[in-house]
């Protein structure tokens, strides 16, 4: 986005990423002055801005307010002043009278107003105790608070989501890093997440594209577990659902290497595109490991390209990470993480003592050399079409 982009080189890329330690990039912000210039009618009559979970929490309560990690999602915090970041606002031109007050992720934000209660049958007066962004929660949904605790989700787009203990950055925002949900100047909490836009998309498009009529994702990984680890010599590059920012913003769309019509069958291109996915999840947790993370327990829950034996024996094989599947969702963790905020719970290891792990995927010791030398393959052809 041009916005973002003028706005790194103007402010510097040493001070932006040392202070925000985010380019950026087509975050709030920058959106934000996208509607300044574009739509200055609109951009006079705004008062206070909210993310959407400060605009649910406003229509509960009455009240305006937003968070540290809210504001670190948009690219308003600066991590080095503990304050709304100067440098961004005198930039854009914005009015610091636009941002809400700052309250705690955790604790009381106000209580269910008359007119809330009316319309949602909820009771008036019932205190809010938590809000934020869908990785956050979906990290807290699985317990993970604490630096090296790692969180992931492969639906249409792929997500490893790490907490690390100090302020760090990747240098070429490759990886975004956020304020975790219990994130304190004085006791750091930093939440780094890897996206990977090709995820579960390609594995639809598979199904539509090149499986019989009538058989189920169930099917599929049937199918995938028929071929062999390394898929006999299949790769396939995930990336086609647009520009990744893990490969610097490079859109080297999706492709398909090493197909011989001698030898291989469905079965062999339903566990590349698979292991595709894995490889492109573990090529950026190599950038989160450079960062400071140790990657040894990955945590998800039991849904979307998680249920398939291939992709979980392969994430766990490939990156020496044991995979820990647990019966919970979003939903439930929200629940929990406000019972904290509002003093239900004591701590976080009170309030998911009942969290139920349904499997655990040790790494495949004997077949590590196998793992290694599919991902070295993949990773050879990924690096030619970027370089």
């Amino acid at each position: 986005m041009p916005y973002g982009e003028k706005a790194f080189d103007a402010i510097g890329a040493e001070k932006t990423l040392s202070s925000l330690l985010n380019s950026p990039g087509n975050f709030t912000a920058s959106k934000l002055a996208w509607v300044k210039e574009n739509e200055p009618h609109v951009y006079e009559q705004i008062d206070k801005i909210m993310l959407p979970g400060d605009y649910i929490a406003m229509r509960l309560t009455g009240e305006i307010s937003t968070t540290i990690e809210g504001l670190s999602e948009g690219i308003f915090w600066d991590f080095k002043e503990n304050s709304v970041s100067k440098e961004v606002m005198n930039y854009f031109g914005f009015n610091n009278d636009m941002i809400p007050p700052v309250i705690p992720t955790f604790g009381f934000q106000g209580v269910v107003c008359a007119d809330a209660a009316k319309e949602l049958g909820l009771k008036e007066g019932t205190p809010l105790g938590y809000r934020a962004g869908d990785q956050p929660n979906n990290a807290v949904s699985l317990n993970v608070f604490n630096p090296g605790e790692i969180a992931s989700t492969a639906g249409t787009s792929g997500v490893v989501y790490g907490v690390l203990g100090e302020v760090n950055y990747d240098p070429l925002s490759r990886v975004n890093t956020f304020a975790h949900v219990n994130h304190t100047s004085e006791k750091p909490r930093l939440g780094v997440l890897l996206c990977i836009n090709g995820t579960g998309i390609l594995n639809s498009w598979i199904k539509r594209n090149m499986i019989q009529s009538g058989l189920s994702y169930n099917d599929m990984n049937g199918l995938a577990g028929k071929s062999p680890i390394g898929s006999k010599g299949i790769s396939v590059i995930p990336f086609g659902n647009g520009a990744e920012r893990v490969l610097e913003n490079k859109d080297p769309g999706c492709s398909f290497h090493g197909i011989n019509f001698n030898i291989h069958h469905i079965s062999d291109v339903v566990r590349a595109s698979q292991e595709g996915i894995v490889f492109s999840f573990k090529y950026g947790m190599g950038i989160m490991e450079e960062m400071g993370m140790k990657i040894n327990i990955i945590r998800a829950g039991n849904a979307n390209m998680f249920l398939s034996p291939v992709f979980r024996q392969t994430l766990a094989g490939v990156t020496g990470a044991t995979i820990e599947l647990f019966d919970t969702d979003g939903a439930a963790g929200a629940a929990k993480a406000a019972g904290m905020g509002v003093g239900i719970y004591a701590s976080n290891e009170e309030a998911f003592a009942s969290l139920k792990k349904i499997a655990v995927i040790e790494p495949d010791t004997e077949n590590k050399e196998r793992y290694e030398e599919a991902y070295q393959l993949w990773k050879k052809y990924i690096t030619q079409k970027l370089f």
